[in-house]
């Protein structure tokens, strides 16, 4: 039997629990016809059992990683989709078994329970007969029906042509590093919490639990397997912080040369990791976190409280700075805009069927808007730093070439620019990355004259 990453992904061994497979297959289908609809991974997820939930995130972050396959392999066995239960179960079990050594079953283990699950459920029931005619087929003509797929980009890259065309404007040398990235989970990492506790200590005290890790950045650990958060020596301590190895430059970017007592705001804050960690490395600032959402605001505060960190927490848009600004000017900002999450595909898999060609310059506008409403409150000779999770230009270079190009007060300092998702095991190095793992992001360093007017919101 294959094991592959993505199985690790549950936290713990679903291939060992004693859920039966039809119930995992069915619960991952949910999933998938849930996303399909047009909602998250999350509250998809959210409304699995408990005890399947595990097992059944593993096999639908692996089935939304190999759907371009999976729906194409399903047109080639009935070119009218059935209903959306069964259409969502049937592709389920497609995306599972197509390719047998990344299996995490033996594919005709998959289809037997696959039909099982039909048959267990109302929603499936009648198409019981239908689901198992066209997984036996599958059995019968694999090589046949994959190799009548293989010329659809859809099927090779497992994302939206329009996604992939996108890639291949922007990233023209290296697009298919990054769709290639995108395809394999990403790993866990830790942030440690230096107020507490210094780097090699923690790997000592997780070596003790039987974690291995391998550093990254300046106060990053890479996981040799993900865990749950409750398991890892250290978590309810706040030695540490869940965080990817490239949002962890967020405040190395924004802190050093800063004043003491400097006044900082999170722009959009939640769930909290930029500001805690701007907290930690400068432990004298009066920081100010931001977020529209006031239930998300509510994880910035439990984060900060494990953590053993202050910061100002309110909630409001950062875009109408006449409702909360007080009109004293902030010595650095930091703006992680909304955007269209496209960096980070490998942890969220969902989000490549979810995004539209559209939302990207609804987004950018969106960026546009805070990036006007934020400068006016910069001190002259401020840092701002400008942040996406996302590898498209419209919303990292493009949009600062454009912010600058009306903007004479503002100079760009070096900076990252764009990060491209990067595998740990990817060969060859990427320009302007670090020789590590890390998801997609751009980032800007945006400096403030010194001889700009003082901070007014009517700038």
């Amino acid at each position: 039997m294959a094991v592959r990453s993505f199985v690790i992904e549950a936290q713990r061994g679903h291939l060992s629990s004693p859920i039966p497979l039809w119930r995992q297959l069915h619960a991952a289908a949910s999933v998938l016809a849930g996303i399909r609809r047009g909602e998250s991974a999350t509250p998809a997820l959210a409304r699995v059992p408990a005890e399947v939930r595990p097992g059944a995130q593993a096999l639908a972050f692996h089935v939304l990683r190999q759907l371009g396959r999976a729906e194409a392999l399903r047109r080639q066995l009935a070119t009218r989709a059935p209903p959306p239960a069964a259409d969502a179960l049937l592709c389920t079990a497609l995306a599972l078994a197509w390719q047998e050594e990344d299996a995490p079953y033996p594919p005709f283990t998959l289809v037997d329970q696959a039909v099982e699950a039909a048959k267990r459920f109302a929603e499936t029931r009648n198409q019981q007969a239908f689901i198992n005619a066209c997984l036996r087929r599958f059995l019968r003509e694999r090589d046949a029906l994959v190799a009548a797929t293989e010329s659809d980009p859809v099927v090779r890259w497992n994302h939206p042509g329009w996604w992939i065309a996108r890639l291949q404007q922007d990233h023209p040398d290296r697009w298919q590093e990054i769709l290639e990235a995108n395809n394999r989970p990403a790993p866990m990492t830790l942030r440690v919490n230096l107020h507490r506790i210094s780097r090699d200590p923690l790997r000592d005290l997780l070596r003790a639990g039987h974690i291995e890790t391998e550093p990254v950045g300046q106060q990053g650990l890479i996981l040799d397997r993900p865990h749950h958060v409750e398991a890892i020596p250290g978590f309810a301590e706040g030695l540490w912080s869940v965080q990817d190895a490239g949002a962890q430059l967020a405040a190395e970017l924004m802190v050093p040369g800063l004043p003491e007592h400097a006044r900082v705001l999170d722009a959009c804050a939640a769930p909290g990791g930029k500001t805690a960690h701007i907290c930690e490395l400068a432990p004298t600032a009066q920081v100010l976190a931001l977020d529209v959402d006031p239930v998300r605001c509510e994880r910035i505060h439990q984060n900060l409280q494990r953590l053993g960190l202050q910061a100002q927490v309110s909630a409001a848009d950062a875009g109408a700075p006449a409702a909360w600004w007080d009109g004293q000017p902030f010595d650095a900002i930091l703006l992680d805009a909304p955007c269209t999450a496209s960096g980070i595909v490998r942890r969220h898999p969902d989000v490549r069927w979810l995004r539209r060609e559209s939302d990207i310059a609804q987004l950018a506008a969106q960026q546009k808007r805070l990036l006007t409403a934020l400068w006016p409150l910069l001190k002259p000779g401020g840092r701002l730093v400008y942040c996406t999770c996302s590898v498209f230009r419209a919303e990292g270079d493009s949009q600062i070439a454009a912010f600058l190009a009306h903007n004479n007060t503002a100079s760009l300092r070096p900076g990252p620019g764009h990060l491209l998702p990067r595998d740990g095991r990817s060969e060859g190095p990427l320009p302007d990355n670090r020789p590590s793992d890390h998801d997609g992001f751009f980032y800007a360093v945006l400096q403030k004259s010194a001889l700009a007017a003082p901070a007014r919101l009517d700038d």
